[in-house]
């Protein structure tokens, strides 16, 4: 399925995963009551917009004319992301839940790409899937930076702060 896939098709993937995410982040911060869960997801769903921005930014295909009105369709209601269970329970998440779905969410998402990678031959196609699933796994890091800062736990970007004191 991926093998065939032109670097062009990588990019213009890259961005159909990171609206995907962009708008799992939207919709789930729209079904949260907690405000810090929400302001979290609201935030997430902005990075994630940025990034497809960069995959944008580099596609040179004309099937995707506009940036801001592609991004402004609204997101599929079954989305793979967003199953029932997790609609439900968003309702009742606070911002420590809500950093642990994203945390989940990513490390999906970076093991998809990285399997997605291995299956394709052409360096350059390759380097694309490796390239978005590089900045999924960054994301992920910054997640769990904030969860292990709001669970007051020490986490590896404290810890120089940590060894000087």
């Amino acid at each position: 399925m991926f093998e065939s896939v032109d670097i062009q098709e990588a990019i213009k993937r890259s961005i159909l995963v990171d609206k995907c995410a962009r708008d799992f982040y939207r919709l789930g911060s729209m079904h949260m009551n907690d405000e810090r869960a929400k302001k979290t997801f609201e935030l997430l769903a902005s990075e994630k917009e940025e990034h497809a921005k960069r995959f944008y930014d580099i596609y040179e295909g004309t099937d995707i004319p506009d940036f801001e009105a592609f991004m402004a369709v609204d997101p599929k209601t079954d989305l793979d992301w967003l199953n029932d269970k997790e609609k439900a329970l968003m309702k009742d998440m606070d911002e420590r839940h809500a950093l642990e779905l994203a945390m989940d969410k990513s490390q999906i998402l970076v093991k998809s790409l990285r399997d997605i990678a291995n299956k394709i031959a052409d360096s350059q196609v390759k380097s694309v899937f490796l390239k978005n699933a590089d900045a999924a796994q960054q994301h992920y890091q910054l997640v769990e930076s904030e969860y292990a800062h709001l669970m007051g736990m020490v986490h590896e970007t404290d810890i120089d702060t940590y060894v000087r004191e």
